[in-house]
This record gives C-alpha cells, structure tokens and sequence, in this order.
C-alpha cells in the first residue's frame, strides 16, 4: 500500500509520535488502526512500545483506542467497524441508536462486512456485497443510510415502535417514503415489507406517546374515521388532520406542552391550520 497523502511523513522521529497519533485519533474519535499507524510512518517498534506502556490500549487486533479507557459510543462502534475490514458498516439496531431513531441505552456494536470477521462483543453480519447507495459516513462512523437502516429494522420491531423509528428518520434525517421504497426494490425479499409499506403509505398511524394511542382506541370504540397522524404540513408537524373533513386536533399533555416555546407553537399550529382552510381542537388527556 502507498503511504497516505494525508500522513505524508516517512521514518516519524520518536519525539513527534505521539502528536503524529494524536492528530490521526482527533478525527476519529480516539480510535487509530495499526495500519493507519504504518500507512503514516509509524515504526512497528513505536507502536509496540506505546502499546507496552499503555498510551496505545488494544481493542481488537489492530485496533486501538489512543489513551483512555472509557470510550465514547462514537468510539465504541467506529472501533467495532474497523475490526470487520475493508468496506464494513454499522447496521442494525447499533446504526438505529446512533442515529437517534430507537432510544435507549446504546446496543452491542452490529456490523455487516463483505469479509469473514469475529470480533469480541460484536454482532456480525456477512454479505457479498453492499450497495454504494446502502451506505453512508455518520459521525465519522461507516454505516448503513437511515433508509436501509429502517428497512433492516422491519423484522424485529413491532409495528408502533417500527412507525416510531420512521418517524424519527422523518424528522430528524429528512427520510422520505421515496427512500424507503427505492431499498425495497433492491430487496424485495425483506421481511416486514408490508409494515413498511403500511407505515409510509400512511396506512399505519403514528403514535409518539400514550394520550395518542388513548386517542386512537377512543375512536375506533366509537367507529369514528382514523386520522393521519404526526404528518408534516406548513412547516409543522400536525398530531391528528382529517384532510377530508378539513380538521386538525392537537393532543395537549402537560408534559410537552407546558412551556413557553411549546404554548407558542401550538398557537403557531393553531394559525397554520386555520389559514389553510381546517376547523381546529384541542384535546387535553381529560
């Protein structure tokens, strides 16, 4: 392999290593590669030694943490990637808390790479190939897109928590159903498909807490028609609208809506809804 541009020094003075790595761990969250050590210059010796006295700390084979201990997630799953070779990915519920899609304490690290790799502690998944259009840089990290990421998620989630975590793709990523259904085709072997297709066509309402599923049970006890849930529309996002009817209802808990910055967008919303021609309500729990 040729020496990197990025670390275009050769023989690195021992004086100078330990800046050398530290510049190398800046950008990628305290974590280095033996090979990127060797690819910036970086003697076998130098590295050994640091290794011996504990400014190198192993992870994985080849793989270490630069100086402490306690690494962040960040850390954690970037080291986890790199321990699975050329081209691997974080996936899977890892991918989904790192994106902010599923809450939670952090998972176990879960990669998918196109080589056989074990790493200790990390769930992995072989493939022989995977899609550019799969794959993306998050945080610096290697990892499916949010697309495919929802889409790997569909087997092993109900379909609430599922509608959940598109959602939060919605609002936080920019995830559209265009996206979800592009994954689709590339798959079309995918278990939970008609989840999926449920929860994008909007066949499946969204639900964010319980005074919305409280909600829903109400109508349905009394055979009323089902709202859209948790959609965007004019620059907000809108509990409950009955396009066909022209009715939005705000669902207003204690807990979300008892500060200044909530009671002015729900007044927002209330101004959106009659600009656009909607009847409004407002619901308590009560």
């Amino acid at each position: 392999m040729e020496r990197s541009t990025l670390y275009p020094c050769m023989g690195v003075p021992d004086g100078s290593v330990d800046r050398l790595i530290a510049r190398i761990a800046k950008r990628r969250h305290g974590v280095v590669t033996r090979r990127l050590l060797l690819t910036a210059g970086i003697a076998r010796k130098q590295i050994q030694r640091r290794l011996a006295r504990g400014t190198l700390l192993a992870v994985y084979p080849g793989v270490y943490r630069v100086g402490h201990s306690a690494p962040s997630t960040e850390a954690r799953y970037l080291a986890a990637v790199d321990a699975c070779g050329d081209g691997a990915v974080l996936c899977g519920f890892a991918a989904a808390n790192l994106y902010g899609l599923l809450k939670g304490s952090p998972p176990a690290p879960e990669v998918t790479a196109t080589t056989k790799r074990r790493a200790r502690g990390v769930i992995t998944h072989r493939a022989r190939a995977i899609d550019p259009r799969d794959r993306t840089t998050f945080k610096r990290i290697p990892i499916t897109t949010v697309a495919r990421t929802v889409t790997d998620l569909a087997p092993g989630l109900s379909l609430n928590v599922l509608a959940r975590a598109y959602h939060e793709g919605e609002v936080r990523h920019g995830l559209k159903p265009s996206q979800i259904e592009d994954v689709l085709a590339r798959r079309p072997t995918t278990k939970g498909r008609r989840n999926l297709e449920a929860i994008i066509h909007g066949d499946h309402p969204v639900t964010l807490s319980f005074m919305e599923r409280a909600f829903l049970k109400l109508l349905k006890e009394h055979n009323l028609p089902l709202p859209l849930m948790n959609r965007p529309r004019d620059g907000h996002w809108i509990d409950c609208r009955w396009p066909e009817h022209r009715l939005t209802v705000e669902l207003d808990s204690y807990r979300y809506h008892r500060s200044r910055h909530a009671w002015q967008q729900g007044h927002d919303r209330e101004r959106a809804a009659r600009a656009r021609g909607d009847e409004f309500r407002r619901y308590t729990y009560a």
